[in-house]
């Protein structure tokens, strides 16, 4: 049998972003979901999940994503999504895969063939500095 390993080099950008399954997920998500609380936009609540804070569905209107929909689905709405990486959470559910389709929509990510890793364009660089002081 083969082994393979992945130099550190080869693992950094699955650490930087990535998707876990539809929702983002590495240092990038973290830390976005890390500003999204600081600012309130979201928080905490019960063991698993999040909610908005008072001014999270105009945040998230604003950015092009209506939460009132999302709400009605099947799926969670927002879930806190420990990441393997970072060992922190990300916002996953209903609200995290909008927010993933979302920002590739808008350009901030490029999906890569065949793998769950996300390239974070100059105009994703941007917005990640401008909007969260995200430095990627």
């Amino acid at each position: 049998t083969e082994i393979y390993t992945l130099s550190l080099h080869d693992a950094l950008p699955i650490c930087t972003a990535r998707t876990c399954y539809e929702h983002l997920a590495g240092r990038v998500a973290v830390a976005i979901t890390a500003a999204l609380q600081q600012e309130k936009i979201i928080r905490p609540c019960g063991e698993r999940d999040y909610d908005l804070g008072p001014n999270g569905c105009a945040w998230f209107l604003e950015l092009g994503i209506d939460v009132e929909p999302l709400r009605r689905t099947r799926r969670k709405f927002a879930r806190r999504c420990q990441d393997w990486t970072e060992r922190q959470p990300h916002v996953a559910g209903a609200l995290g895969a909008a927010l993933c389709a979302r920002t590739i929509a808008l350009g901030w990510f490029a999906k890569r063939r065949e793998t769950r890793v996300l390239r974070i364009t100059h105009k994703g660089a941007h917005e990640l500095r401008s909007r969260f002081g995200i430095n990627s």
